[in-house]
């Protein structure tokens, strides 16, 4: 695969999820249907990639006096715990069987985004 494509893909993908629109999902997308990388292992550079895109995102809410920080370590236990059972889970599941899995999640997020109502 071209690196100029790779780079181009990455920095959109940045730009997607920084304005939340899930671009975790563009990516992970990308990276299996036309990079054929594996399911497990595109969800853990999805995750790698998310990184320094949170570490920037969390700079800036903090500039902007939008962070309850008082909220933050019970959000980083339970995040962390399940993380770490989910990675365990993910871990023993075939391949295909999560890319199907994580297809239903695709599908049903977009229909309840289509249906729900904006405020």
């Amino acid at each position: 695969m071209d690196i100029l494509v790779i780079i181009v893909v990455f920095f959109l993908t940045g730009v997607i999820a920084s304005l939340g629109f899930g671009g975790g999902m563009v990516l992970i997308i990308y990276l299996t249907v036309f990079a054929g990388v594996p399911q497990i292992n595109a969800q853990g550079i999805n995750l790698i990639f998310f990184i320094p895109i949170a570490m920037l995102s969390l700079y800036y809410h903090h500039k902007n006096k939008l962070i309850e920080w008082q909220k933050i370590v019970p959000v980083l236990i339970t995040g962390t715990i399940f993380v770490i059972i989910f990675s365990l889970i993910a871990n023993s599941i075939d391949s295909s069987i999560l890319q199907k899995v994580f297809g239903v999640f695709v599908i049903l997020a977009g229909v309840r985004e289509t249906f729900s109502k904006k405020v």
